[in-house]
């Protein structure tokens, strides 16, 4: 703008973009300091707040809330200044908290784990299995990778144990073979996940370990989902005869689940084919028979060439919000001003 003005006139430029002159001098001009604002008629003197304050940390009041104060004074025939007041020479000063100690929650972390391949992130949980009495309860114990959603460990038990625990995971991660430095573990906060047994065999392996917020169930969605997965199988009973009962139906549905269901999150792939990297060639020989049924019948496909889906290149728990983009200018408003819209020399 300013460039535009020296070269044609401040007149002709603010025409042809559609800028009021008056706006153009006013950017250009120097700005006034702020003035500091008076202070008003009605405020209490340095003196008064002095007393104010004095008399709202006396031994008398010092435990008392300010409309408690300010009640007793008045029955008093005593009147110092408004409750309000009160509440706003303490906030000045820092004093203005709840008296009473209360249990103040830390705030925890929110969990933004990435991905992008097998065995760098797993999540692990313990559901509940109901046995042949009411008093009767099974734990299963449960290792999923992210990725891949295939199921890299499991274990049930007649209990929630740190040891137990402890046990799954060094076992799971030596038949991976994971390295160290390359895996991260997610859990909730329960007894077993925050135990110090597991908290040092994660750090002897190497093993970056995170927790879900409290009551937060959407932190920890895939072994969530895959809790939802098993118990909604049309095998899964109310009730399990016994412990042995469990493990038989346990053992079929974890080799079906990671070798024989096409998973909706991985293009209608298997967990084992995504963790074991055999992905591409299933692909391959599905694309293969699309264009073999295109070939056959391309009006089915309205001459488009169909692909199959493709699994995503990430897996993410609490994927970062996106940044908005910012809006552009709008651009600026043409005129029919012969002084700068002529055409020609």
């Amino acid at each position: 703008m300013t460039a535009l003005a020296a070269t044609v006139g401040v007149r002709a430029a603010c025409e042809a973009l559609g800028v009021p002159r008056a706006s153009y001098y006013r950017s250009h001009s120097p700005r006034a300091a702020p003035r500091p604002r008076p202070r008003p008629a009605r405020a209490l003197s340095t003196a008064e707040r002095q007393q104010v304050l004095a008399e709202l940390r006396s031994e008398r009041f010092v435990d008392a809330a300010p409309r408690q104060v300010y009640a007793t004074l008045l029955d008093e025939q005593r009147y110092l200044c408004s409750v309000r007041t009160m509440y706003r020479l303490l906030a000045e000063q820092g004093e203005l908290r709840e008296r009473r100690d209360q249990l103040r929650r830390p705030t925890y972390e929110k969990p933004e784990l990435l991905a992008t391949g097998p065995n760098q992130v797993w999540s692990w949980d313990i559901t509940k299995l109901r046995g042949p009495a009411k008093w009767i309860v099974y734990y299963l114990y449960v290792i999923l990778d992210i990725f891949s959603r295939y199921v890299v460990g499991w274990m049930l038990a007649h209990a929630e144990s740190k040891t137990l625990a402890q046990r799954l995971i060094a076992e799971t991660v030596a038949k991976q073979q994971v390295p160290a430095g390359q895996l991260t573990i997610h859990a909730d906060r329960g007894a077993a996940m925050t135990s110090q047994p597991v908290a040092h065999l994660l750090a002897e392996l190497g093993i970056t370990r995170t927790h879900s917020r409290p009551h937060t169930s959407n932190d920890n969605p895939f072994s969530e989902a895959q809790f939802k997965t098993l118990k909604y199988h049309p095998g899964f009973p109310d009730r399990f005869g016994s412990f042995d009962d469990a493990l038989a139906f346990l053992g079929p549905f974890f080799r079906w689940a990671n070798h024989e269901h096409y998973h909706t999150g991985l293009g209608l792939l298997t967990p084992a084919m995504v963790h074991y990297g055999t992905a591409e060639q299933v692909l391959q020989r599905r694309q293969q028979a699309l264009e073999r049924a295109f070939l056959a019948h391309p009006d089915r496909f309205r001459g488009r060439l169909p692909r199959p889906q493709r699994p995503p290149e990430a897996a993410w728990i609490n994927p970062p919000a996106p940044v908005p983009a910012p809006t552009p200018d709008p651009p600026p408003a043409r005129s029919s001003h012969p002084a700068f819209w002529c055409d020609g020399p």
